[in-house]
């Protein structure tokens, strides 16, 4: 990694923007065969009589003003602040057309939620362990950067939920959403919630058409239509494991975007449930994938790919001011004397981080913020015979209350490579903390924190866990941005978008705009990047073209 400092000017040796077209991985909307208008690096967009002769020529050669959109390009300087998976891709987007591109980032190392440690001698993820695979945006990069030999999917064995009253545990049923499920007679369902629970959650299917209306609250819906248990036994864990925050302040049409519709169409909203997972296959596990070796090898390649595009990627690198001048960006950062300049800023820091830098040149975003959840995860090695038959399949989902943690993995049951680098021993992750609810370990050192996962991990698995079996530990500390599918956030969103939309040479990406997950997070980035990269390259001008210009 170097040190912070001017962009470098990248050589004539490297032209991005030539040949990219034949390539899969070149950027949306930039068609240098064919454009309709360019920025000339001097005066800006080029349009009208020009637009037609900006092609290649007949015998191969290319007009002046297509060299001047190269030309334009490699003179952009490009400020992303930042190095998470969205600053790394935002990068990266405006890197492949030739911009002069710097990432600077606070940590020691790029990656942002994606860590990794060693642990007993094994290399493990400690933070982001897999991708959900809707959209496929995340298997496109994965396949851009050539690491798609590397992706593997889950053990099809399934999670449990533990703490269920009067049960203690039970495999998580299959073929539902957000926990909500298709059928409330189903034997793994009916397991759960005991027979009163499956007859209240039938009566859904009995009440009057007349009676179903749109109701934005997932916690509010499910306990009105379905009952106590199915909310409490079922769906509470899950928002609480993947959204770190209760139903109530999950907002159903952006966490299950169609449900409400689906459940106007069949008029109840089991019905719902199964409409929408007709055709989508039940199997547990099978809308996520890894990558053997860990989600650190996505972020290894990301930062080499830039590297190769001669990017500089600076780490430890703290923002401490930014401002826009007429039409440049400065960017001040800690300890170093001149600002760097750019003419495009991309904000890819946590929200708290980018709220504050921003605070200034774009109001709307200066406002207080609300008590973000905190997470804190121990991932153990453990001597641990027992866990061989996987007793709590890939892991666990507790019911909101019963236990200290929240949720477990079974890392070597849930991923063969992990299994494979143990070679016998077990890996175990355990998280703390939600959404108000402060984590378990916070204030224990890491000797009591990894005691604690432990007689959780014990209690969790139903296996005796005695502290000779733990090998090594580590812990990590995340603060995570409000749930994008909380109450209220989309429209939120929404207006903190036009705000910094209006916002010349701006793009804010991350998962505070995008939503959790690099499902979000990654295709999020790249359409932010290509707005400001168009409006820097051809300035208003909206059109591509896909041939020759014949309307």
């Amino acid at each position: 990694m170097t040190a912070p400092g001017p962009c470098r000017r990248r050589g004539p040796s490297r032209d991005p923007v030539r040949g990219v077209p034949a390539d899969p991985s070149a950027p949306s909307g930039v068609k240098p065969s064919h454009p309709r208008s360019v920025a000339h690096p001097k005066r800006g967009l080029s349009t009208g009589r020009h637009a037609n002769r900006i092609r290649a020529g007949e015998d191969g050669g290319v007009t002046q003003e297509f060299d001047e959109l190269v030309s334009h390009a490699h003179d952009t300087r490009v400020v992303v602040v930042g190095g998470g998976i969205a600053g790394l891709v935002a990068a990266l987007e405006c890197a492949k057309v030739g911009m002069r591109v710097t990432v600077l980032d606070a940590a020691d190392r790029p990656g942002g939620a994606i860590r990794t440690a060693e642990v007993a001698g094994i290399r493990l993820d400690t933070g982001a362990e897999s991708y959900a695979t809707r959209g496929g945006a995340v298997h496109a990069l994965i396949d851009e950067l050539g690491l798609a030999d590397r992706i593997t999917t889950p053990d099809a064995a399934g999670a449990w939920l533990v703490g269920i009253p009067g049960v203690g545990a039970a495999p998580l049923p299959k073929g539902g959403v957000l926990g909500i499920p298709a059928n409330p007679w189903a034997p793994d369902v009916r397991r759960i919630i005991g027979w009163t629970g499956a007859w209240r959650a039938y009566l859904d299917r009995l009440r009057p058409p007349l009676t179903i209306g749109h109701e934005h609250s997932l916690g509010r819906l499910v306990r009105t239509r379905l009952g106590a248990k199915v909310l409490d036994r079922l769906v509470s864990p899950v928002t609480t494991g993947v959204y770190s925050a209760r139903p109530d302040d999950i907002d159903a049409d952006v966490a299950a975007p169609g449900l409400n519709n689906a459940l106007t169409r069949t008029g109840s909203l089991t019905g719902a449930v199964a409409q929408m997972r007709s055709g989508s296959g039940s199997r547990p596990g099978s809308a996520v994938e890894g990558l053997a070796g860990g989600m650190s090898t996505l972020v290894d390649a990301l930062v080499a790919r830039l590297q190769e595009l001669d990017a500089t990627v600076t780490t430890s690198a703290q923002v401490t001011a930014v401002a826009r001048e007429g039409g440049t960006w400065r960017v001040a950062v800690a300890r170093e004397e001149a600002d760097v300049e750019a003419d495009l800023l991309i904000m890819a820091a946590p929200e708290d981080t980018a709220r504050r830098l921003l605070a200034a040149t774009v109001p709307g975003l200066a406002r207080e913020l609300g008590p973000a959840p905190v997470v804190e995860v121990v991932t153990m090695v453990l001597d641990a015979p027992a866990l061989h038959a996987a007793p709590r399949g890939t892991g666990v989902l507790t019911v909101p209350g019963a236990f200290r943690a929240k949720a477990l993995t079974h890392s070597t049951a849930k991923w063969s490579w992990v299994a494979d680098a143990a070679d016998g021993r077990h890996v175990v992750r355990v998280s703390f903390g939600a959404q108000g609810e402060p984590p378990a370990t916070e204030g224990l050192d890491d000797t009591a924190a990894a005691a604690l996962a432990l007689a959780e991990a014990s209690a969790m698995l139903g296996v005796e866990l005695e502290p000779r079996a733990l090998l090594g530990a580590v812990r990590e500390r995340y603060t995570q941005s409000q749930p994008g599918a909380a109450l209220g956030r989309a429209a939120e969103v929404a207006e903190m978008r036009r705000t910094v939309t209006a916002t010349p040479g701006l793009a804010v990406v991350g998962a505070w705009l995008a939503g959790a997950g690099l499902a979000q997070v990654v295709p999020d980035a790249r359409r932010e990047t290509d707005r400001i990269r168009r409006a820097a390259l051809f300035g208003n001008a909206t059109e591509t073209v896909e041939g020759d210009a014949t309307a």
